[in-house]
């Protein structure tokens, strides 16, 4: 591979809806730009971004991938990104390193859910876009309904530079509607031709368009369009750039992946109109010894060093690699760098240029590129990485919270540790994932996008860390109190041969506000010895943990030691341990036990049109609804709370009624009682625990 440049260089990002042909994309912008001997296709399981086994066997990205694409003296990076909302985590990285994306949207679905969110992606980085219309070539390909409603969608920056020329139902050329020049596909080769007349009533009103937006993008312009004069090539070219660099213009361009000459229109496009990181914005950091204070960073190689760790592959058998985008300065072999989250240096052993899985050596890589660096030891995904004398910290990527919980446990016994190893490797690679022991219900938890994202970890786990794991939905965490004060009795004695055992209490079970068991004592008379006193506290706190509905902890109780006896021989601390445990388990069944159950916040974001879809279910998931707030641009803010028992399977069930555009969060806010049929079920599934 050649060395380039900064200003040489292009960071694109492909983003889109799953199955709108992304991949397929990137295969043949590297199969053009020579970067592959052949054009790899998904149905057959061989492109280049998708090697991953779980990627080919699912025909669907998991991971986002990086492809350098050479192409007429720039180096254009290529980050192929999933389109299955259960691996947002890794859009997330491509979108942050990119200076600009393209698009994709198919001809025959149109826009989708999945084309909104990488609008919205690209929006929140501010980087310019262009919007690829795929699968041109396909029968049922209706390139006017997509462009209508990519107008509709995202208003009207939408700027169609070419308008494909439709014969018999086939995708047979296109018209370039700024220079009013039409190209023809013939036998692999390309024709020009004249702009066809039925085509000039399509053609004409776009270039209008074209036109009107770049006459705004200067005083001038906007002169010479109202004079009638015709605007250079060059100023053109600078407009459009300059326009689309601004967000004020989004170029619509047309092909499909099998048809090259499309793709070439493409690459000279993304060349033409897109930034190379020079000309982008400066990125911000922070000094790593005083964070409130803001440093410049420019796209120099001349400047110290500073590069963002943005992706982590740690594979058991290739070892772990750190994907870097180098920020200012130049990145080479052999040389030391600090890292400002552990404050500690590390040594670069060797830089690579990745092209799917396939490792390119390089010995140094400039400000604005972006490579692989092997065998990092302290170093994780979000890590800047930078010259000793400008210790600085480049805002990390911000990931989405994983919103589906499960519990997760070996099918061999034994297993436990591989499972938690080797999560702890695929959480280097994913930081969507959440895992964690819950030490009341003893369970351990992982949580991730959704179901397709946690069938993808237990699938890793088996092939590569030799693991089987089962997932089944998590224990809730109920509790148990009373609703009454009653006073009882509880009598420990036994008598085997020699000294026996004898404690006698009466206490009085009382409910309060409060977590933690409140004892007290008001003894008169010495009745119970005061030595005594702990040991009847100790065996109330240990029988707490354990209630008399379904064997949930107790909560909300005060016990208070009224009265009692001992014996001088046969009372110890055990037998009045005892004695307690007893009346515990006599007071609190005389009490009316309840149980309560916990129940959390939740905050669901959704477009207006789906809010009786979301506020019904909320209400059949017996939750209230506690207020609605316009955010503005369509969207609504719902807040309720449900119980957590009720939110299972909530993350799947909202994204198939908002077709993927709802979002929410969950977090604990108290305990409260739980209605009967949720008791008589909760008694019936864990009453088993009261015999353990």
């Amino acid at each position: 591979m050649n060395d380039y440049g900064t200003k040489n260089i292009r960071n694109l990002c492909v983003l889109g809806h799953s199955g709108s042909g992304k991949t397929s994309l990137t295969e043949a912008m590297l199969y053009i730009g020579q970067g592959s001997d052949r054009l790899g296709k998904v149905a057959d399981g061989n492109t280049v971004s998708d090697y991953d086994n779980e990627e080919i066997k699912r025909k669907i990205s998991i991971y986002t991938t990086v492809e350098p694409v050479e192409w007429k003296n720039n180096k254009i990076n290529v980050l192929d990104t999933p389109g299955f909302f259960d691996f947002e985590g890794q859009v997330k990285e491509a979108v942050r390193v990119s200076g600009s994306a393209i698009i994709t949207v198919s001809a025959k679905s149109g826009v989708k859910v999945g084309t909104e969110l990488a609008w919205k992606y690209a929006e929140e980085r501010k980087i310019p876009k262009i919007l690829f219309v795929t699968k041109m070539d396909d029968d049922k390909a209706d390139w006017k309904k997509t462009l209508d409603g990519l107008r509709q969608a995202f208003g009207a920056s939408i700027a169609p530079f070419y308008v494909p020329m439709i014969e018999n139902e086939k995708f047979i050329g296109y018209i370039n509607v700024i220079k009013m020049e039409a190209r023809k596909f013939v036998d692999g080769k390309i024709e020009d031709i004249p702009v066809p007349d039925d085509m000039l009533d399509v053609a004409l009103p776009a270039r209008q368009m074209i036109l009107e937006s770049i006459a705004e993008t200067s005083e001038e312009l906007m002169e010479k369009f109202f004079a009638g004069e015709e605007f250079t090539e060059e100023e053109i070219q600078v407009a459009l750039k300059a326009g689309i660099a601004s967000l004020d213009i989004t170029p619509v361009l047309c092909g499909s992946a099998f048809v090259t000459q499309s793709i070439r229109k493409l690459l000279d496009a993304v060349n033409d109109y897109l930034p190379a990181p020079n000309e982008t914005a400066i990125e911000f950091a922070r000094y790593a010894d005083n964070e409130d204070d803001l440093v410049e960073v420019h796209y120099r190689e001349e400047r110290p060093l500073s590069a963002l760790v943005f992706k982590t592959i740690a594979d058991p058998f290739v070892g772990k690699l750190s994907f870097v985008k180098v920020y200012s300065g130049v990145l080479k072999n052999d040389m030391s760098v600090y890292n400002s989250r552990t404050a500690t240096t590390e040594k670069i052993s060797k830089l690579y240029y990745m092209k799917g899985k396939k490792q390119v050596e390089t010995a140094k890589v400039v400000a604005g590129d972006i490579c692989a660096i092997p065998k990092l030891s302290d170093t994780k995904t979000g890590d800047t990485l930078c010259d000793p004398v400008r210790k600085i910290i480049i805002d990390p990527i911000v990931y989405p919270e994983p919103c589906l919980t499960m519990a997760i446990m070996p099918k061999e016994k034994g297993d436990e540790e591989k499972i938690s190893q080797g999560i702890a490797k695929i959480r280097e690679e994913d930081k969507t994932i959440r895992f964690e022991t819950n030490n009341e219900t003893k369970e351990t938890l992982i949580s991730g996008m959704g179901d397709t994202h946690l069938d993808v970890i237990v699938n890793k786990l088996l092939e590569k860390f030799k693991v089987g794991v089962t997932l089944k939905a998590p224990k809730i965490a109920y509790r148990e109190a009373i609703r009454k004060r009653v006073e009882v009795e509880g009598k420990h004695k036994k008598q085997s041969g020699g000294h026996g055992q004898y404690g006698h209490v009466k206490i009085a079970f009382e409910p309060v506000e409060t977590n933690e068991l409140i004892f007290e004592e008001k003894i008169f008379g010495g009745s119970v010895p005061k030595n005594y006193f702990p040991a009847v506290e100790k065996g109330l706190k240990e029988s707490c943990l354990k209630g008399v509905l379904a064997g949930f902890p107790v909560v909300n109780l005060k016990a208070t030691l009224l009265d009692g006896s001992y014996h001088p021989v046969d009372s110890s601390e055990m037998a009045f341990k005892m004695a307690a445990n007893l009346a515990f388990k006599t007071g609190l069944p005389q009490a009316s036990p309840v149980l309560l159950e916990p129940v959390n916040t939740v905050e669901v974001t959704i477009p207006d049109f789906y809010m009786g879809d979301v506020i019904g279910d909320i209400n059949k998931r017996r939750g209230r609804i506690m207020g609605m707030l316009p955010l503005g641009d369509g969207m609504q803010k719902v807040s309720a709370e449900v119980p957590a028992a009720e939110m299972a399977g909530y993350a799947t069930d909202l994204r198939s009624m908002t077709q993927a555009r709802g979002r929410f969060t969950q977090e604990f806010v108290r305990y409260e009682e739980a209605p009967q049929n949720v008791v008589e079920a909760v008694i019936k599934e864990y009453g088993s625990q009261l015999e353990d």
